[in-house]
């Protein structure tokens, strides 16, 4: 009896939207009386971090710092439409859709801005720190909380803007089933080392190594915190997490959270994520979408790992001690067969 390590991999693509109805998501951005800018949403940020991309967006192009922009997700009755939050469309959908209406706010912006300035509203641009500025010119400057303040109080104007990004729908050709059903492709690859006890069945996750490809990476470190918890939802997936372990036996199983089995911080390894950026461009900034897929290929990954540790074939989620030892079993009986 021995402790047997191997490694194994997966690698999955992974859509970034769907085209069903157009799948649209809208958005909203208005100035207050201060120069800060609300964006208001009805996309739900499930962890994901959908309210830190949008404010980084509508930062992005009205050209101030990302902590003058606040970010609010209305009740789906009144706020702008969203399909959802699905599909791993959250940045590429609702990114798009500030955008567009983070530039018509701008607009509005550099007009009141002209007017007061005196200058046509094409000979104006902004420095990224909260000013707008006459082209070739460092001095001939306002700030934007002014320029808010005067569209309010002088002009009579509300800066603010509109924004919805729409997939137009395809629909299959007839003759060949060719059809365009999503927006971008993701892709990762991860490689896992395991320790399985063949006397126990016990399977301990090693090392989880991914690299992913999803466009441009709009906050990195987000990035890297979805992949680390991704792989680690995957794992919980391949090895702990069932509803009915006896199904259809139904009296073992789980009746609530306390009882429902998941691997703690003591099961956690060490996690290396790299991130391959190939911008798209027909993402925010050239972002895709990198949301579910990062917990799909972790899952094979680990029965391909438990397969090259011990030549045990698990087919079967989730992958318990029992099914391992059985496998073994059934490995070793082949063995000697053959």
């Amino acid at each position: 009896m021995a402790i047997l390590y191997g490694r194994g991999f997966a690698a999955v693509n992974y859509p970034t939207g769907m085209n069903l109805g157009g799948d649209p998501s809208q958005a909203l951005v208005h100035a207050t009386t201060t120069g800060n800018f609300v964006v208001t949403l009805s996309s739900v940020d499930l962890g994901q971090g959908i309210k830190t991309i949008a404010a980084q967006c509508a930062a992005e192009v009205l050209g101030l710092s990302v902590d003058n922009v606040m970010v609010e997700t209305a009740d789906t009755d009144t706020g702008p439409h969203c399909m959802g939050t699905f599909a791993s469309r959250g940045t590429h959908r609702v990114g798009n859709a500030v955008i567009m209406a983070a530039r018509e706010a701008r607009e509005v912006m550099l007009e009141v801005a002209a007017e007061e300035m005196e200058v046509d509203p094409a000979d104006l641009e902004t420095d990224g720190s909260g000013y707008i500025k006459l082209k070739g010119s460092e001095e001939k400057k306002i700030s934007i909380s002014d320029v808010a303040g005067i569209a309010h109080f002088q002009q009579g104007r509300t800066i603010s803007g509109r924004g919805m990004f729409l997939k137009p729908r395809s629909y299959p050709v007839p003759e060949t089933g060719e059809m365009d059903p999503d927006s971008a492709q993701s892709h990762a690859c991860t490689v896992i080392d395991v320790a399985v006890d063949d006397e126990t069945g016990v399977v301990d996750i090693v090392k989880i190594f991914s690299v992913y490809e999803m466009g441009r990476a709009l906050n990195p470190a987000m990035v890297h915190q979805q992949i680390a918890g991704g792989a680690w939802m995957g794992v919980s997936h391949a090895l702990y997490e069932t509803t009915e372990p006896y199904y259809p036996d139904r009296s073992h199983g789980p009746t609530d959270f306390s009882s429902y089995l998941m691997p703690g911080p003591g099961d956690t390894p060490p996690v290396t994520s790299v991130i391959l950026e190939r911008p798209v461009q027909n993402g925010p900034f050239g972002g895709k979408g990198i949301g579910e897929m990062t917990a799909n290929s972790p899952i094979p990954a680990v029965a391909n790992a438990i397969f090259d540790a011990c030549g045990a074939r698990v087919e079967e989620l989730p992958i318990t001690p029992e099914r391992v030892l059985r496998a073994l079993d059934i490995a070793r009986n082949s063995a000697v067969e053959g």
